[in-house]
């Protein structure tokens, strides 16, 4: 028996599949510091920056990526509770996962005036999207 996902929740792991991808390339630096003698195992100092540039770039867009986790779960399973399963929605948190990977993409490839004007455009992007998504659940609910 097959069982009918809608493509927001898709959506929504998929999302915390990248946070997870993140976290592991935050852990394959941290071993390969360690094992190459540059950084003792305690020296990772949590909410200072420490490492290489691109090591800080990695943190920096796991951190980004798990503030925004909580604020489009939730929009998500909102959406899921109502019954809001239409392909604008669907369609809504797709391109919210694809802006999220794009922005820790340029997140981590550059700190450029260039690289976070961009970074920032994929944001406004998630942005608008999840108040796009938040009014199709109200509407739904009936509150709006």
């Amino acid at each position: 028996m097959a069982i009918t996902v809608p493509h927001s929740l898709i959506a929504l792991v998929f999302y915390a599949l990248w946070v997870i991808v993140l976290v592991l390339m935050i852990g394959f630096d941290r071993v390969t510091q360690v094992l190459r003698g540059q950084t003792p195992v305690n020296g990772f100092p949590s909410g200072q920056k420490h490492g290489s540039d691109s090591y800080w770039r990695i943190n920096r867009a796991h951190i980004n990526a798990c503030e925004n986790l909580p604020i489009f779960a939730a929009i998500v399973l909102a959406g899921w509770a109502v019954s809001q399963e239409g392909a604008q929605f669907n369609l809504l948190a797709t391109v919210v996962v694809v802006a999220r990977i794009i922005q820790s993409a340029i997140h981590i490839s550059s700190g450029s005036t260039m690289a976070v004007n961009l970074r920032f455009t994929a944001f406004a992007v998630q942005l608008v999207c999840e108040i796009w998504m938040a009014v199709l659940v109200l509407q739904t609910a009936g509150v709006l």
